[in-house]
């Protein structure tokens, strides 16, 4: 048997792996566990497609088990993970209510990121113009940004006063504008621009290096804070991109 051909599979095991530690996590009230699960699905999604590029090996199966797992990682756990901030942020807003006995509706709306993100892979594996770049916002993404949240708490920048901002993502409000806009981004036809390089030159993927750099200085300056900021430039860069057909 050809064990090659298994490690990029073994890889997206890992990743649908982490999805379900992160869930049992945040079930348990550890968001920010369940934060740093999205992140380590994240690289190993990265690593399993690297990886069967490097080892040129391809199968149908591993295309279909990587969609699998990104909903389970990057769809049901960001989705778990919004649901835990915003019933938290509505029982601290409405001193009435507790967490057992308050009949709290908001927080399940945070349940149309999963949905949504079933959709945008779905419509990913079908859509043939998503080869090179992507149309919508590509689903890492979006579970990344929520990821950010709880650790943005967990982990505040010390020499930097960002009380306003933190406040600003402990409201409920806030909370549900991001989760029901970015599951309409998810599906929308925006084109985004891809991170491959199919070569590094400057002149070839100006807007990606631009990207990266404004990203790394955000992502400093910052730390998980920045994460809103360079979704939103990734948005600002792919239209600019798509306007200027430079890539």
């Amino acid at each position: 048997m050809n064990i090659k051909k298994h490690i990029p599979n073994a890889i997206t095991c890992g990743n649908l792996l982490c999805g379900c530690i992160g869930i049992l996590a945040t079930i348990k009230g550890k968001p920010d566990i369940g934060a740093w699960m999205i992140v380590s699905a994240a690289v190993l999604d990265f690593f399993d497609g690297f990886i069967a590029r490097l080892l040129h090996v391809s199968s149908p199966i591993g295309k279909e088990l990587d969609s699998l797992a990104d909903v389970v990682s990057f769809g049901v756990l960001p989705g778990f993970i919004m649901y835990k901030l915003i019933r938290s942020a509505t029982v601290i807003n409405y001193e009435s209510c507790s967490t057992d006995s308050c009949p709290l509706i908001l927080p399940y709306l945070a349940l149309i990121i999963p949905v949504f993100s079933a959709l945008r892979l779905a419509k990913f594996n079908i859509d043939t113009r998503q080869s090179d770049s992507f149309i919508g916002v590509p689903t890492p993404a979006n579970a990344i940004l929520i990821a950010s949240i709880p650790l943005m708490f967990m982990h505040p920048v010390s020499w930097l006063n960002l009380s306003g901002l933190y406040e600003f993502f402990k409201n409920e409000y806030v909370l549900l504008i991001i989760s029901v806009g970015m599951s309409f981004l998810l599906v929308s036809e925006i084109p985004l621009i891809a991170l491959k390089f199919k070569d590094f030159s400057w002149e070839s993927n100006k807007i990606r290096y631009l990207f990266l750099i404004s990203s790394v200085i955000l992502l400093g300056l910052l730390q998980f804070a920045a994460m809103p900021f360079v979704i939103i430039l990734y948005i600002l860069f792919s239209v600019l991109s798509s306007k200027s057909n430079i890539v």
